[in-house]
């Protein structure tokens, strides 16, 4: 079992950052890939990024590639995404998710979910 806590979301301006933290705790954080999804009100969830176990591979959705890094920091069982250049339509609330199977672009995957950060982007 893991648990998985984000924070850092919050209201921003467009063009601004934010970095968002995912917090785990419980069975081996380094054996699980790990992804972050959004979902805005009204739609699907959606891949965001996603990083391997030992963080040397690391993939995005077309829309955040090049502002959106992710990365993770295996001795803190953390997970992190910097997300620079917000837009509007990054609005939306965050999770984050831990795959046992590798990293993935689909949410059937992942076994374990936060309970989400809302980010709200202004124009």
């Amino acid at each position: 079992q893991v648990q998985l806590v984000e924070s850092g979301g919050g209201l921003v301006q467009a063009g601004g950052s934010l970095r968002l933290s995912c917090a785990a705790s419980g069975r081996a954080f380094s054996s699980y890939a790990m992804g972050w999804f959004r979902q805005a009100p009204g739609k699907d969830r959606e891949f965001v990024a996603a990083i391997s176990w030992g963080g040397s591979s690391t993939y995005y959705a077309d829309s955040v590639k090049g502002r959106f890094t992710i990365s993770r920091d295996n001795a803190e069982n953390t997970v992190y995404l910097q997300m620079n250049s917000l837009k509007p339509e990054d609005t939306a609330v965050y999770y984050c998710a831990a795959s046992e199977s590798g990293s993935h672009q689909r949410v059937e995957p992942y076994i374990y979910w936060g309970q989400g950060t809302q980010v709200t982007v202004s124009s």
